[in-house]
């Protein structure tokens, strides 16, 4: 008799935010082959729908709720519905958000508050009702956090210190949820496709943008979401990726006068 390989995340329900394309939707779908229940969150219910779709004719249960996370009563409401409705939360994955590009001395105040209310807050109200739940099942918390949150970038301060922020959160979680039966994951993704270069300093989406992005080094969504999996099944507390994001990773935290060198001649 041959017996069927274990799925690692057999039965267990997962929800997503900025689940409606690029690494969230390929995370999706990749928790969905192992086994999970996916309730995917965004702004796009087209796109969401989608999303579930898919992820119901992998096998598990697809389920879209729309939710912007910048409103905390409507990430609050999505956590429950999401627990409500698939009867309980195994993973949450705070992955929405966006990166502003522009000098410092030329970013407005408005620029900020709309990056750090989606990348920094949004997360935090993500993984604050999402907890209560999480508590419940022993469950495991992603945070997306990026390679910029150890390697500078110019032009891009804002996002910079959006995942400098991101990767605090994850090492004060970790500390904070000791002993809880609840992990927390911190994931620090290097080039990988997605349509965040195709996203405005408003949270615009307009497909006509190039991607500024080395094409040689990116990797695919696929490909990421599978390194994510691997990292929030290990209960990891953080996860870097990819080869060159590991790289950028080391010199950015351990060389940093090599890396202002590097950003400065290529800046």
């Amino acid at each position: 008799m041959v017996r069927r390989m274990a799925k690692r995340f057999e039965g267990q329900v997962a929800w997503i935010t900025g689940g409606g394309s690029g690494i969230g939707k390929a995370l999706a779908l990749e928790l969905a082959r192992e086994g999970a229940h996916v309730a995917v969150s965004g702004r796009r219910e087209a796109r969401l729908q989608e999303v579930a779709r898919e992820v119901s004719a992998i096998g598990g249960r697809g389920l879209a709720v729309p939710c912007d996370v910048r409103d905390e009563a409507a990430v609050r409401e999505a956590a429950d519905q999401v627990a409500s409705v698939l009867g309980r939360m195994d993973v949450c994955v705070a992955n929405a958000g966006f990166g502003v590009v522009g000098k410092i001395e030329e970013l407005t105040a408005e620029d900020w508050r709309r990056q750090l209310d989606v990348n920094v807050v949004g997360l935090t109200q993500t993984v604050r009702f999402a907890l209560p739940h999480l508590r419940q099942t022993g469950g495991r918390i992603g945070l997306l956090g990026s390679v910029a949150a150890m390697l500078p970038l110019p032009k891009n301060g804002a996002y910079v210190a959006s995942k400098y922020a991101v990767r605090g959160i994850g090492q004060t979680l970790s500390i904070e949820l000791h002993g809880s039966g609840v992990s927390c994951t911190t994931i620090h993704p290097g080039f990988v496709e997605s349509e965040i270069a195709q996203v405005d300093n408003e949270g615009r989406h307009d497909p006509s943008r190039k991607d500024p992005r080395p094409a040689k080094l990116m990797w695919s969504a696929e490909k990421a979401a599978k390194a994510m999996v691997g990292a929030l099944h290990r209960r990891d507390r953080e996860h870097v990726f990819t080869g060159h994001g590991k790289l950028a990773g080391f010199v950015g935290r351990h060389m940093p006068g090599v890396a202002h060198l590097l950003m400065t001649r290529n800046g």
